[in-house]
């Protein structure tokens, strides 16, 4: 296929266009830069928010929440789910097993999940995951989910990715202050998962006392506890995060 007819698939919102977009820039087949510097005459209009945070925090069961309430409010979604190479080069968690959206039926429209390997990238994301972005931005998704590796302190990239940087912590997670450097840094928004545990109260209060600490700040990060299993505080959340957006886009 012509590079300007899959960048109309992809205008378009094409399912399969998109993917085979996507599929350009990952394996810099010939062809992509053309595709990419065209794809990015249309992009702009997407909030993207990447959520980085420590293994076991529940990324991915409080990304199904984010997804559900956004497909009920008749937005579209575009989900880049950045997970560490399997050694056949592809992503290691592919299936995206972890994502199941209740009430969403098998190739529905409104959400797009493109699992992408970090094919040895740093950072938690991988080097083409800003052209990934972009694709999906230019076919009309709306809102755009950037999950990371989930490797840890050094998930940092994403700031330079998202409009809206989201970190997940579990409760008792230990001293957030011996964690203040990298991850820790860069949040717009925290939340504190599972939130059931009796440790949560505990981690909110130490990562306020972290937040209390930083000066000269345009925006004050907030902290938000939520329960993903139950859905318990996503609502707040997502209020959190339209309020962020909002703030960003006055500045501009």
């Amino acid at each position: 296929m012509k590079v300007k007819d899959l960048v109309a698939k992809v205008l378009e919102g094409d399912i399969r266009g998109i993917a085979r977009a996507t599929r350009y820039v990952e394996d810099e087949l010939r062809g992509y830069k053309s595709l990419i510097k065209n794809i990015k005459k249309h992009t702009g209009n997407a909030h993207v928010i990447g959520i980085t945070g420590f293994p076991g925090a529940g990324k991915s069961t409080l990304i199904n929440c984010l997804i559900e309430d956004y497909v009920n409010s008749d937005k579209k979604v575009g989900i880049v789910a950045v997970d560490p190479t399997s050694r056949s080069g592809g992503a290691l968690l592919g299936d995206r097993i972890r994502m199941k959206v209740q009430g969403l039926k098998p190739f529905d429209d409104r959400v797009y999940i493109r699992s992408m390997a970090s094919r040895g990238h740093f950072g938690g994301v991988s080097k083409s995951t800003k052209n990934v972005v972009d694709i999906i931005d230019a076919a009309g998704y709306e809102k755009i989910i950037i999950e990371t590796v989930g490797a840890g302190q050094n998930d940092t990239d994403i700031i330079n990715l998202a409009n809206t940087s989201i970190v997940v912590v579990n409760p008792g997670m230990g001293d957030v202050q011996t964690l203040k450097g990298g991850i820790m840094e860069i949040a717009d928004l925290y939340v504190v998962n599972k939130a059931d545990f009796p440790e949560a109260f505990r981690t909110e209060g130490e990562i306020n006392s972290l937040i209390s600490l930083w000066s000269d700040l345009d925006w004050t990060p907030k902290v938000y506890k939520t329960e993903a299993y139950t859905g318990k505080g996503i609502k707040e959340l997502i209020d959190g995060i339209e309020e962020h957006y909002k703030f960003i886009k006055k500045k501009k």
